[in-house]
């Protein structure tokens, strides 16, 4: 199966602003939810935000912050990245599960845990 391809990682100063990037090849974004997690090192993973449609969640951690969109057209997810902190410091990975009414009689999971794509993650480090 087609794996997600991820960029945009990298090593801001706190404040700063990253936009990490989710390219998804050979399908189409729009039928798909998708969403962003992070774990770092000792910590549990967290999932940040998802999107569905019009619809979009967000993590309280990064509410505010952070904004989940794509571009339908060139098939791309987006997580635009603000006001970073210190413990936003972790890797950083998409993810993606095809629209089924098999979730409990929704179009994605209740849990992006069960999502079935996965791209392999990018660093992002925030210095204080």
């Amino acid at each position: 199966q087609v794996q997600l391809v991820q960029s945009g990682g990298g090593s801001v100063q706190a404040g700063g602003s990253l936009r990490l990037s989710c390219a998804a090849p050979g399908y189409e974004v729009a039928t798909y939810c998708m969403g962003w997690s992070r774990q770092a090192p000792g910590k549990e993973r967290e999932e940040l935000a998802t999107i569905d449609g019009r619809n979009t969640t967000y993590a309280e951690s990064v509410k505010g912050r952070f904004t989940i969109y794509r571009d339908n057209y060139k098939n791309i997810l987006y997580l635009q990245m603000n006001s970073l902190k210190p413990e936003d410091t972790a890797r950083y990975y998409c993810a993606a599960e095809a629209m089924s009414l098999r979730h409990g009689g929704r179009w994605c999971p209740d849990s992006l845990w069960e999502y079935d794509r996965w791209g392999q993650g990018t660093q992002v480090t925030v210095s204080s």
